[in-house]
C-alpha cells in the first residue's frame, strides 16, 4: 500500500506562491514514493479540497500557508505539519524527509 500525504497551500494573495508550493510538493512526494493530494486556497477559491476520508487516510499532512486556511477544523484531531511556502517551492523534498525523521523518531 502506497503512503500518503495530503497537503494544503494557500497565502495571502493566492496566485503564484500557492501553486508553485503545491507543484513543488507534488514532485517531491512522488519521488519519494508518495500518492499525494494538494488542496489550494486562493485567489480562485477553493481547488482540489481534501475529502474527511483522504485526511484521515494520510501518513502525512502538510500545511505549506501563509494565512490560516479555509476550513481549518477539518484538521484538528490530526498532526499537521505547518511549513513555509518558500520550503515547499524549494525544499520540498528534504522538507518531506524531514518530517518523515521527525515521524520516525516520535514513533
Amino acid at each position: 500500500m502506497a503512503k500518503k500525504i495530503v497537503g494544503l497551500c494557500a497565502c495571502t494573495m493566492g496566485l503564484a506562491h500557492t501553486f508553485m508550493a503545491a507543484q513543488g510538493l507534488e514532485d517531491a512526494a512522488k519521488e519519494l514514493g508518495y500518492e499525494i493530494k494538494v488542496e489550494t486556497q486562493g485567489a480562485d477559491g477553493l481547488q482540489n479540497e481534501l475529502t474527511p476520508q483522504e485526511i484521515a487516510d494520510a501518513d502525512i499532512i502538510i500545511h505549506a500557508v501563509a494565512i490560516t486556511p479555509q476550513n481549518n477544523e477539518r484538521f484538528d484531531d490530526y498532526d499537521v505539519y505547518e511549513i513555509e511556502l518558500q520550503d515547499a517551492i524549494k525544499n520540498a523534498k528534504a522538507t518531506i524527509q524531514e518530517i518523515e525523521a521527525l515521524i520516525a523518531e516520535e514513533g
